[in-house]
């Protein structure tokens, strides 16, 4: 009996980690989504993203970039398309083996592989284009850090707004959709 218990203890363990990681809700003007977040493969990612939810830094701001298709973009811009002024870099994450799969959330950043601040995506398709090849200028990929538990749905539908030109920038959603608030449900 007791042998039993030891092997169903690493099964336990796995199973008390697994519950213990982050997740974050979304409620925008289209509904809410939440994501689980793996603090384990981009722990710097997913610091620094929960440090602006905690701050509330995500109120109010829109998503900005949205391509059917391919991946809808939030988290740096208010319905008026003000950039919102972000913290610090941080170092690229995209080599920690999580893919840019349907459903994940990843950090935005310009083409420099270290600048990813507050801005991230959801991917709307199977985007392995976008994953770590190797730390060259065309190899450093995007990280992913975390995926959509619920409200897909609603990622979905966020995908499929009319869009247009903002500001000088392409495919803006016509009717701004907002991230009304984001919150952390479990820590």
């Amino acid at each position: 009996m007791k042998l039993t218990n030891w092997l169903l203890l690493p099964l336990a363990l796995a199973s008390s980690l697994a519950c213990a990681a982050p997740v974050v809700r979304f409620e925008t003007t289209l509904g809410a989504i939440e994501v689980t977040l793996d603090e384990h493969k981009a722990p710097r990612s997913v610091a620094n993203f929960l440090g602006y939810v905690k701050s509330g830094f995500y109120d109010g701001t829109i998503f900005h970039r949205v391509i059917p298709g391919f991946v809808v973009q939030g988290g740096g811009f208010t319905p008026e398309m003000t950039e919102k002024p972000a913290g610090a870099p941080i170092p690229n994450e995209s080599a920690n083996r999580l893919s840019n799969l349907e459903g994940t959330i990843a950090m935005a950043r310009t083409e420099a592989p270290d600048s990813a601040t507050s801005q991230f995506y959801f991917n709307v398709a199977n985007n392995s284009r976008l994953d770590y090849k190797a730390p060259t200028p065309g190899g450093w990929g995007y990280a992913v850090f975390g995926k959509v538990t619920r409200g897909m749905d609603v990622v979905k539908r966020i995908s499929r707004v009319d869009t247009g030109v903002g500001q000088g920038m392409p495919d803006v959603p016509l009717t701004p959709v907002v991230l009304k608030k984001a919150v952390i449900l479990k820590r």
